[in-house]
């Protein structure tokens, strides 16, 4: 079996990790695409690197744009690709302009899809991310879903035949990073104490960087919040504030380029809490028990919300009293896995592979 990944950003490096291994381990054939969303080494190369994952067969390099022609760029380059090597499958992750790209040429030339973490849904039709995951799960011959919650929102849409339950497969990452990297210090930058409290901060969702007035009240809450903040300033967030002329820095935030995987995690362990409004950053904060605040209206991942480690705030100026919340209760629950959602989501394509290969016999 011949599996062909679509990979571009940040979070798509770490879900291909473990997909990589676990094909490997089963004998299949990859061919790693990288199509160039993120493109600088502090987004892309480091994380290759840093999780061992091998390097990509074919790098198109579309770099930044708008939505449609980052997309566009990204679709007309996969035709070349996918005729030279004719893949069984094509495998698509999360929710991003490389996901649906990657899908649309799929489909179009008629290569069976499959999508990796296909039935999260936010509900919010202005997120670019919200229509790449809906187009991508209805174009998909396969569906692999990460909790049951996807799969009822699948079967709402009545995709249930074509999806299968394989858990989370950054969670089979975020243990085992988690585990590797317990007895480090943290890497902090001047001005941050490891033994004092501190708080982890990322922002790059358009809905929170494009107004110039919601931009500034987050920065001001993240700025007057009691503990330390360690904002980690995506390199569209700093483009926008250079063109707000905002300053980042001030008060409780010491600004610092994100970090490599590994350094990310165990930075997020020894603090005392996570704002943000990254998708998988509140899941891994919950993951490693790691309260989070989530500035968005919505999420994805319900059910850190249901048990408690995530809050939701729409408002920035409810911000520090969300962040002073008591302690969640501890909790024991598995909703994303154990640990074993790569191995999980080939045996599915390998089972679909096999079962089309006698349909056709």
């Amino acid at each position: 079996m011949k599996v062909l990944s679509v990979v571009g950003a940040r979070p798509q490096f770490v879900k291909l990790a473990p997909v990589a291994s676990a094909l490997e381990r089963a004998g299949s054939e990859h061919v790693i695409v990288h199509t160039g969303q993120h493109y600088d080494a502090g987004m892309s190369d480091v994380f290759f690197r840093d999780l061992g994952i091998p390097q990509p067969d074919v790098h198109l390099a579309v770099g930044s744009g708008t939505h449609g022609r980052q997309t566009g760029a990204m679709l007309a380059a996969m035709d070349e690709v996918l005729e030279t090597h004719r893949p069984d499958w094509v495998l698509v992750y999360g929710d991003t302009n490389s996901t649906v790209a990657g899908a649309l040429a799929a489909v179009k030339m008629h290569i069976p899809l499959a999508h990796l973490e296909a039935g999260l849904r936010s509900f919010n039709r202005r997120m670019p991310e919200e229509h790449n995951r809906v187009l991508t799960d209805h174009a998909a011959d396969l569906c692999l879903a990460p909790t049951d919650v996807a799969m009822r929102h699948l079967a709402d849409e009545g995709l249930a035949a074509r999806s299968v339950m394989v858990g989370d497969v950054m969670t089979d990452v975020l243990l085992t990073v988690r585990d590797a990297v317990a007895d480090r210090e943290p890497e902090l930058p001047p001005g941050l104490d490891e033994g004092a409290p501190y708080r982890v901060a990322t922002l790059h969702r358009a809905e929170n960087t494009d107004d110039p007035q919601r931009l500034r009240a987050i920065v001001q809450a993240l700025a007057g919040l009691d503990e330390p903040v360690l904002l980690l300033a995506h390199p569209r967030l700093r483009a926008k504030a250079a063109e707000m002329g905002l300053d980042l820095a001030g008060g409780a935030l010491t600004v610092a380029d994100p970090l490599p995987y590994p350094a990310l995690i165990r930075a997020v362990m020894s603090s005392v809490g996570v704002v943000t409004d990254s998708g998988g950053l509140q899941k891994e904060a919950f993951l490693l028990r790691v309260p989070c605040t989530t500035i968005r209206t919505e999420t994805e991942w319900t059910e850190t919300v249901d048990l408690g480690w995530n809050v939701l705030v729409p408002d920035p100026s409810t911000l520090a009293v969300a962040v002073a919340r008591p302690a969640p209760s501890p909790t024991d629950a598995a909703p994303y896995g154990t640990g074993d959602a790569a191995d999980r989501a080939v045996a599915a394509l390998v089972e679909a592979h096999a079962g089309r290969d006698v349909a056709l016999a």
